[in-house]
């Protein structure tokens, strides 16, 4: 099997498992929102409103970030952007992937660390941003670098920014949602069930226990969601540049250098071509330690590119 079809078939199925994923996410919203409200005593069309009202909620808390996240982002990044003059061989380097990919060319930002490590942001490719670690660009080779880049790419044309900021505000949602359960158990909401004449007695521990669980299995959707993200940029990057070896090669040699990025944080660190937090990359083992990881490990990634091969 050629390169090219194995790449075609690693994009088709991680979009389908983020569909799915996506999917069963909302379904999960659904169902607790259910869960808990019935367990208060109200009816479906109740519970339905209360939804509604909560997705709302979620959706201007998060309109700003969504729309003015690049900005806050590359600030928190301490990223400063570039123009074409200050370095050529790299606005070249984007600009031929850009053409090839049939998309606008994204500004241009470098983030003054020596540890390699990349990142792109921004809503649309219309509004997009590529951050380079001056690290990055001194220890990879240009193939691997170009690699890089067309991972990046990818994760904007993919509009994974706009997918993250949906699950964000489902997580949100359940957050709230579980709160809000909490809250009118305190304030007596529970004693609507009694006032109907039923029992409830095992809906309601049901309901406290999905009420606890529920943001943490929530968080877990979410990074599993956005390590299928980077499964994803992996495949569609190595198709953009029919040389999935440089971009395994780029993986390697980022995940074995010591340095820490300085200005990573647990709210940025998903968005980076690699995890940011050396320490964390060796320190669990395991599927369970897995869960809870933004990307994927870099033996995973390296063994789906070097199968397209």
């Amino acid at each position: 099997m050629t390169t090219i079809q194995t790449a075609y078939n690693q994009v088709s199925a991680n979009k389908v498992k983020t569909i799915v994923l996506m999917v069963a996410f909302t379904v999960f919203v659904l169902g607790i929102t259910y869960v808990l409200t019935s367990a208060l005593g109200y009816t479906e069309s109740e519970a339905v409103g209360f939804t509604t009202i909560f997705l709302v909620i979620a959706l201007i808390m998060n309109f700003a970030s969504f729309y003015f996240s690049d900005s806050i982002i590359l600030a928190i990044s301490a990223a400063r952007q570039i123009q074409k003059s200050d370095n050529p061989e790299l606005f070249r380097l984007v600009e031929n992937l850009c053409i090839a990919q049939g998309q606008p060319m994204p500004r241009i930002y470098i983030i003054d660390d020596t540890a390699p490590n990349a990142f792109a942001t921004g809503r649309d490719p219309k509004h997009a941003a590529v951050a380079f670690t001056t690290g990055i660009l001194q220890k990879l080779s240009r193939l691997e670098l170009e690699g890089v880049v067309a991972h990046e790419l990818s994760h904007i044309k993919n509009y994974d920014i706009r997918v993250m900021a949906v699950v964000t505000v489902l997580v949100g949602l359940i957050a709230l949602v579980a709160d809000m359960f909490f809250r009118m158990m305190w304030w007596g909401g529970g004693r609507r069930r009694d006032d109907r004449g039923g029992g409830g007695g095992i809906l309601i521990l049901i309901a406290v226990i999905l009420a606890l669980l529920s943001p943490l299995i929530a968080q877990l959707i979410r990074l599993a969601v956005s390590r299928r993200r980077e499964f994803l940029a992996d495949a569609s990057g190595a198709l953009l540049t029919r040389n999935p070896d440089s971009l395994a090669t780029a993986l390697v040699k980022i995940s074995q250098d010591k340095e820490p990025l300085e200005v990573a944080n647990k709210g940025t660190a998903h968005l980076y071509f690699e995890n940011p937090f050396k320490d964390k990359q060796k320190g669990g083992v395991g599927w369970f330690a897995g869960l809870f990881n933004t990307h994927p490990s870099v033996e995973e990634r390296v063994a789906a590119l070097r199968a397209m091969q």
